[in-house]
C-alpha cells in the first residue's frame, strides 16, 4: 500500500530534508578529498558515492510518493522538480569528487586550489542553506530569503568559476594537468548551477502559491 498524505511514512517536506542534508554531507567529503592524501582519497570517495545513493533512493521514494498520493501538497510537477533539482545538486558534488580522484589530481598550483577551495566552500553554503531551508517549503512564500541567498552564491560562484578558469590556464601546468583541472572547475560550477534552478523552482512554487 502507498503513502497517502496523512498516513503513516515520512512526507514530502522530511523526504527532501533528508535529501538536503545529505547535500551537507556531501558537501563535507568533497572539500575533504581535496586537501586528502593519495589513500584516504579513495575512501572518502566511496563514502561520497554512498551518499550519492542514498539520495537516489530518497529520489525514487518522492517520485513512488507522487504517484501514489491522490492530494498532494503542490503540483506533482513540481514535487517531481524540487526532488530532481536537489539529485543534481548531489550529483554534481559526487562527480567532482569522483573527477579528484580518477584524474589522480595533485600538486594544484597554489592559486587554482585556492580557487577550487573556494569554490568547494560555495557550494557547502549552498548547501548548508538548503539544508536550513528546505524544512520550511511548506510555507514556500516564506523561503524569499533563501533563494535570495541561493542566487547570490550563485553569483559569486560564476565570478570563482571564472578566476579558477583563468588561474589554471596561467598555471603554467602541462597540457594534460589544465584539461584535469578544467574538468574539476568547470563541474564545480555546474553544482552551484544545479542549486541556482533549486531555488528557481522553489520561487516558480511561491508564485503560484501566492
Amino acid at each position: 500500500m502507498g503513502f497517502r498524505k496523512g498516513s503513516e511514512g515520512p512526507s514530502f517536506f522530511d523526504l527532501f530534508s533528508q535529501q538536503a542534508a545529505n547535500l551537507v554531507s556531501g558537501a563535507a567529503l568533497l572539500a575533504s578529498i581535496l586537501d586528502a592524501s593519495t589513500q584516504e582519497r579513495v575512501a572518502l570517495r566511496d563514502h561520497l558515492h554512498e551518499i550519492e545513493h542514498q539520495g537516489d533512493e530518497i529520489n525514487h521514494r518522492i517520485a513512488q510518493l507522487v504517484n501514489q498520493t491522490f492530494v498532494t501538497p503542490f503540483d506533482r510537477e513540481d514535487l517531481g522538480a524540487v526532488a530532481s533539482c536537489l539529485d543534481d545538486c548531489m550529483d554534481f558534488i559526487d562527480e567532482a569528487g569522483d573527477l579528484i580522484v580518477m584524474y589522480g589530481i595533485e600538486n594544484i598550483p597554489a592559486p587554482v586550489h585556492s580557487l577550487v577551495a573556494e569554490q568547494i566552500d560555495i557550494i557547502a553554503r549552498c548547501a548548508d542553506q538548503t539544508a536550513h531551508n528546505i524544512p520550511a517549503l511548506k510555507s514556500p512564500l516564506d523561503l524569499r530569503d533563501f533563494w535570495v541567498e541561493l542566487n547570490r552564491l550563485e553569483n559569486e560562484g560564476d565570478l570563482t568559476y571564472r578566476r579558477a578558469l583563468t588561474a589554471t590556464f596561467d598555471s603554467g601546468a602541462d597540457p594534460i594537468t589544465i584539461i584535469k583541472l578544467k574538468d574539476l572547475v568547470e563541474v564545480l560550477e555546474e553544482a552551484t548551477d544545479a542549486f541556482e534552478n533549486l531555488a528557481s523552482r522553489i520561487e516558480t512554487i511561491a508564485v503560484k502559491e501566492s
